[in-house]
């Protein structure tokens, strides 16, 4: 394939790819955001949130799973996918307890962040006020299952970067949920550590380090001082995540 042949038509814009990369990786090289929750430059794709759908060739398709290629037309930026994302987001707040005032990641919050850059003003569906608990039985990280939105980040990260499978997914449909793999269902019966990768990708607040939740004020946070898609333009000029 010639240089010239490396590129797919992202909103009518040329954007040159790299063998293996997905449709996602190489918009956000180029400085194209794609809205996404479950995508992590270090794990494989996952797919599961679907904030980062698009129409490729007339197709829906998930941006961090389907490859680029050549030839390929992609459509990001339309209404009825700005539509589709925010429902997503909607859901995702009505079907867990996200209290953005109250909230110690508020800030630094994907899920809120994706709020605002999709538009939403209200939930608009009727929220579910799940009954979750809060695990504070490990001395460094505290786990709140009010804020998890499944995302499989820290699932991946523990069993992939740390090597500890501590958590895990069961259940089925709107019974799913994340358990700790331990005896008794406690993060602090594990070997979890502050230090683990897993401790530092959850995009919400599930996973919070204690002590520091303050360390930086609300409104000098991430996202309050710039929108979720200057992502894409950190990873154009090669800074992290």
């Amino acid at each position: 394939m010639s240089a010239t042949d490396a590129t797919i038509l992202i909103d009518e814009v040329q954007v040159p790819f790299a063998p293996g990369q997905t449709i996602l990786e190489a918009a956000l090289s180029a400085g194209v955001y794609i809205p996404h929750l479950c995508h992590h430059p270090e794990f494989e794709p996952h797919g599961s949130c679907k904030l980062c759908s698009v129409v490729v060739n007339g197709r829906n398709a998930s941006a961090c799973t389907m490859k680029a290629a050549a030839g390929q037309e992609v459509e990001v930026d339309t209404p009825d996918l700005h539509a589709y994302r925010r429902t997503l987001v909607q859901m995702l707040f009505v079907e867990g307890n996200h209290f953005c005032p109250g909230c110690e990641k508020s800030g630094n919050c994907q899920l809120q962040a994706l709020a605002y850059d999709s538009e939403m003003m209200t939930p608009h569906f009727v929220e579910f006020y799940p009954r979750r608990p809060v695990d504070a039985s490990h001395p460094d990280v505290l786990l709140d299952f009010n804020r998890c939105i499944q995302c499989e980040l820290c699932v991946r990260a523990s069993r992939d970067i740390d090597g500890k499978s501590v958590f895990a997914l069961a259940g089925r449909g709107m019974a799913s949920h994340i358990i700790v793999n331990s005896p008794t269902g406690k993060l602090g019966d594990t070997n979890f550590s502050a230090a683990d990768k897993a401790a530092h990708v959850c995009p919400v607040g599930a996973i919070l380090i204690k002590r520091v939740g303050f360390s930086t004020p609300i409104g000098e946070r991430l996202y309050d001082l710039e929108p979720i898609s200057e992502e894409a333009t950190r990873c154009a000029v090669g800074g992290e995540k």
